[in-house]
């Protein structure tokens, strides 16, 4: 069945960049095999992503396991024991995958940036990237003007922290080599959805 536009776009990023050692953590949990009470135990009572309280611990932790599912145990393995890029690198494959909105920006507008050499990403990129989704897709959510600021400030931090921006402010765009590691989980898994999205300059 193909997914309709309601389902494919959603502000399902507001709530966290790429976290990536909270991922790890996550990561290690979902290695683990541990059930609803492990999961409860650790998030909640242990508290094992540092955090000040149970419900951004438990919101952070559903965001970061809903991602990762998205992949297989190769891939958490990568996030878990890779180095700062390799995991860098595969949470934010998985994601692209979680997130088609930001996927579907990578490949539709900052590619074609990358190609045309231009050298900063704008707001305005990601403001009319949106204007074009919704004219594609009638059943795209309505959201409010402090969800678009938010979705704009999480794709541009997430993309930063990936390498492909310098900063969130200047935001010059830099020329990214993926992870070798993540390039082949991609490839031999047959996600190319994630792989075309980061392979952006290669």
């Amino acid at each position: 069945m193909t997914r309709t536009s309601k389902d494919r776009y959603k502000a399902n990023f507001t709530k966290g960049g790429l976290m990536v050692p909270e991922s790890r953590i996550v990561a290690g949990l979902l290695l683990e095999g541990i059930d609803a009470a492990g999961w409860k135990q650790a998030i909640e009572i242990d508290n094992a992503l540092a955090k000040r309280s149970r419900t951004t611990a438990s919101t952070k932790a559903a965001l970061i396991r809903a991602r990762l599912q998205t992949m297989t145990e190769d891939l958490w393995r990568l996030v878990r024991d890779g180095s700062t890029p390799v995991a860098t690198h595969a949470v934010f494959a998985a994601t692209i995958t979680y997130s088609p909105l930001i996927g579907d920006f990578l490949d539709l507008v900052v590619r074609d940036l990358y190609r045309r050499f231009e050298k900063t990403l704008k707001p305005q990129h990601w403001d009319r990237y949106l204007e074009d989704c919704r004219s594609r897709e009638l059943f795209m959510p309505e959201w409010s003007e402090g969800t678009l600021a938010s979705l704009r400030t999480r794709v541009f931090g997430m993309m930063t922290e990936a390498g492909y921006l310098s900063d969130s402010r200047t935001r010059l765009l830099k020329p990214v080599r993926l992870s070798p590691e993540v390039a082949r989980y991609l490839k031999e898994s047959e996600r190319s959805y994630a792989l075309r999205c980061m392979e952006l300059t290669e």
